[in-house]
């Protein structure tokens, strides 16, 4: 078959360029703390939107650096008395938002409650309003990536969103806090391994040809063009000739989702597509082959950065098992 990167059984053996930070556990060990530290304010306020058999709610909470971050949270309407149900946490593509409301809905004809966040400073109702020094345009994935303070890294702040969100709807009464999964495609299969990795307590996760993992593979591979493009430009212009490449990779090794990836506890089922040129199989695995929990990989030898026939029937039915 063509190949686009390396061979499948070099790929389940690839284990990652991009550097780790000297201090990576102290650094999301801080974050944690500081995350955790923050009254989130929650607020529920009845949707526009409204189904005959389910609640939908505009969820609000203050994240880390105290910017509202809004995500859609449904629930059944009629919940059996005494009993707590599971929840899922969706996360979606680069700059697009929560979604439509009514493709929530079989989550909650199966007895569950949604969160579906919507990112800072993306298509959705979140703020993001993190002071930086440096460029801040054309990408998140360089927003702060020049600031002294490496806490300014603008993914810092989502990764965590999607751990207090998680968190969020785990301290809810109706909700089963060690039945909780969480899931989501491209950002939203790299913000799925960041949530698994920052709340231990997810117990079932499916990130699908997963984003924000193994940025100096990228670049090596030339690829740094379409979701990557931004570091393409960043380079050009702040670094044309590459003096502070170690330094910048290294920088970017923080939100690197390969380096989280051994902290996930939850059982992981992650889709990869192997043509896929966006975010190339060898990133996705250099995350997954750095996991020590359960984990399966679902494969689509001729699929790329795109709809994999069947997957998301595959993610539901695995959900189901929480």
């Amino acid at each position: 078959m063509p190949l686009v990167d390396m061979p499948l059984e070099q790929l389940k053996k690839y284990a990652g360029r991009n550097p780790r930070p000297a201090d990576f556990d102290a650094y999301w060990n801080q974050s944690l703390a500081e995350m955790h530290a923050i009254k989130p304010d929650v607020e529920l306020r009845p949707a526009a939107f409204q189904s005959p058999h389910a609640e939908c709610f505009d969820l609000f909470f203050t994240g880390v650096g105290g910017a509202r971050v809004h995500a859609k949270f449904l629930r059944p309407e009629k919940r059996p008395a005494g009993q707590r149900m599971p929840a899922v946490c969706l996360f979606h593509g680069y700059t697009g938002n929560s979604g439509d409301w009514s493709d929530k809905l079989n989550w909650v004809n199966a007895g569950m409650a949604v969160a579906a966040l919507d990112c800072r400073g993306q298509g959705g109702l979140s703020e993001d309003i993190t002071p930086i020094r440096g460029n801040t345009h054309h990408g998140h994935i360089i927003r702060g990536l020049d600031d002294p303070d490496p806490r300014k890294l603008l993914f810092r702040s989502l990764f965590l969103d999607t751990a207090q969100l998680a968190r969020i709807v785990m301290e809810m009464p109706e909700v089963d806090p060690q039945r909780v999964g969480a899931a989501g495609g491209s950002q939203g299969g790299g913000l799925t391994l960041a949530c698994a990795a920052l709340e231990p307590r997810i117990k079932r996760a499916a990130p699908t040809f997963p984003f924000l993992c193994d940025y100096q593979r990228v670049w090596e591979m030339d690829l740094t063009k379409d979701a990557y493009t931004e570091m393409r430009t960043f380079f050009r212009h702040f670094d044309p000739r590459h003096e502070r490449e170690e330094a910048i990779f290294t920088r970017l090794g923080y939100i690197d989702c390969q380096h989280l990836a051994p902290r996930i506890k939850a059982s992981v089922m992650m889709g990869v597509g192997l043509m896929d040129t966006i975010c190339p199989p060898s990133t996705q695995f250099a995350a997954y082959n750095k996991m020590t929990c359960e984990k399966q990989t679902v494969i689509y030898p001729d699929f790329g950065h795109e709809g994999l026939p069947g997957h998301n029937d595959r993610v539901y039915q695995f959900m189901m098992g929480l």
